[in-house]
Parts: structure tokens; C-alpha cells; sequence
């Protein structure tokens, strides 16, 4: 059994829908599944440790013959056995660890190491995601901007040197099809923090002070782009917008290539109850441009 000792080469941060590659490995799974690992793939790969972003839909075609994607999944290999998503017993950077991406299709499929594979991804399912995965980033940071009057003691900034209420309350983020939804815990850590949940009462208020300033910024039309320290999968990725002198957050996702591909972005606030805390749901939605 062969196994990669290196981070899969990945394209998809470039926008990259298409992919050629060759398989390292194979491995028929307990469900009867197999991992396909290639050495390079312009597949996004679900991240069990922060699935925010979903995976990719697409085909494997080897040798003419067409392999459905059944799944496209953050695996690790510590060179003797491979853990595919949930199952990675350690965290990126772990001496020893290789992570990759574990492509998985019908057990039965007649795939090999060493075959040539071409990797064809769902674009318009991408394009969604990748509308949905920007409009997210910028309706945290608008959200934060609305709430910068909420604390009373200095915390952490965003990219535009706001009080970080996103990154500081979520719970859980998903990226959906042309929108986004983000989880948020308000328990005793945050208000120790300084901040003041009579912030949240006008809910409605709070809203179209977020609506309002995505109009602003979607109508600058601003570039997008995934800035990267390496091509591996490991590697450093950061979403790059220039709004307002430019902002950068960390993220491993798909983006728009600028905010001209979203003609607007709403959301909605609505109380919620988080493991019996005070919660808070956003959801965003973005009308696609035409």
C-alpha cells in the first residue's frame, strides 16, 4: 500500500473547475466506498474540522469511463494508514501527518495507482457555493461593523479593524448555494468580554444597517482573489477583498472573482437557542448577477 507523503496539489483556489492528475492511491473504504488520492485535483474537498464549505460535485473520467463524485473529503495519512474527515485523529501541521484529499466513488469502479484521471467539477453548484462563500465573508464584517458600538472593552479586530463579534460568537457557519448561514453563541464569555446583548434587541434595525452597508460595497464591484503561500493543500490560503483599502481573512473556500458577480446581498436576524444560551442566526442570501 502506497501512500502520498505530500499535501495534495490543489486548483480550485484559482477557480479551476477542470483537473488532470494521476492516482497515489487507492482504498475501498468500510462502506464500501473508495478514497481515490491524486497527486493534484481541481476538487474543493469538505473539511471536517471546519465544514463550513461543502464539497464539490463532479466526475472522475479514467480511460473514457465516467466515475461519479460521491463525496470529496479532507483525509491524513501518517504513511500507514489513511483517516478520511471525522476519523483524522490529529491537526493540520502535525509532524509526520500528510493531509490530502480523498475523492470518493463506487467501490466497484475499476480505478488504479498510476492511472491517468481528469477531474471535472459541477460549475454551476461551484459558482453558487463560491457567491454564497464571499457574500458570507462580507456579511460578517458588515455585521460586526453594525454591532462595534455593542462593547465595552477592547477585543479583537476584523480585517477592518472592527471589534470581531463574528469570530468571537460563532458557532457554526454553512455555505449554501447563493447565501450563507452563521450560528451565534451570546453566553457569559462574551459578555465578559464587554460585550452587551441589549445590543440585540432591535434585531430588524440591526439588519438594515447590515443591508445597507453590503450595498455600499457590492456596488464598488471590488476584486476578489485567493492569495496563497503554496499550491498544497496545507498551505496558507487568504481571501482577499478590495474594499475599503483591501481585506484579508484566512479561509480555504471558493470566491467570486469580484463583487460584480453578486447584484446584492440581504440578510435576516432572528433570536435562537444555542445549548441553552442566548443565540443568534444570520442569514444571508445574494441575487446572483445576470
Amino acid at each position: 500500500m502506497t501512500l502520498p507523503s505530500s499535501p495534495t496539489i490543489v486548483d480550485y483556489p484559482s477557480g479551476a473547475v477542470e483537473s488532470s492528475g494521476t492516482v497515489l492511491h487507492r482504498e475501498v473504504l468500510g462502506d464500501g466506498r473508495a478514497a481515490i488520492l491524486l497527486d493534484r485535483t481541481a476538487a474543493h474537498p469538505v473539511d471536517s474540522a471546519w465544514p463550513d464549505q461543502g464539497p464539490d460535485r463532479g466526475i472522475l473520467v479514467v480511460d473514457g469511463l465516467i466515475h461519479p463524485l460521491l463525496d470529496v473529503i479532507v483525509a491524513a495519512t501518517d504513511g500507514h494508514a489513511l483517516f478520511v474527515g471525522a476519523d483524522i485523529p490529529v491537526r493540520k501541521g502535525t509532524e509526520g501527518w500528510t493531509f490530502v484529499v480523498a475523492h470518493l466513488v463506487d467501490g466497484s469502479g475499476e480505478i488504479a495507482e498510476g492511472d491517468d484521471v481528469e477531474v471535472s467539477v459541477d460549475e454551476e453548484h461551484r459558482a453558487g457555493l463560491s457567491v454564497g462563500h464571499t457574500a458570507c465573508h462580507l456579511a460578517s464584517l458588515a455585521l460586526n461593523r453594525a454591532l462595534a458600538d455593542a462593547w465595552s472593552k477592547d477585543v479583537a479586530t476584523d480585517a477592518l479593524g472592527t471589534p470581531n463579534f463574528d469570530a468571537l460568537a460563532v458557532d457554526t457557519t454553512s455555505i449554501l448555494e447563493n447565501g450563507s448561514r452563521d450560528d451565534y453563541r451570546i453566553g457569559k464569555s462574551l459578555r465578559k468580554k464587554g460585550f452587551s446583548v441589549a445590543a440585540l434587541d432591535e434585531l430588524d434595525a440591526i439588519a438594515a444597517v447590515v443591508d445597507a452597508q453590503l450595498a455600499e460595497w457590492v456596488a464598488t464591484g471590488a476584486e476578489v482573489r485567493i492569495e496563497r503561500a503554496g499550491d498544497g493543500l496545507t498551505d496558507l490560503r487568504e481571501w482577499v477583498c478590495d474594499i475599503e483599502g483591501g481585506a484579508r481573512i484566512p479561509c480555504g473556500g471558493t470566491h467570486a472573482v469580484s463583487l460584480s458577480a453578486l447584484n446584492g446581498i440581504r440578510v435576516t436576524l432572528e433570536r435562537s437557542e444555542l445549548d441553552g444560551a442566548f443565540g443568534l442566526t444570520m442569514r444571508t442570501s445574494v441575487a446572483a448577477a445576470d
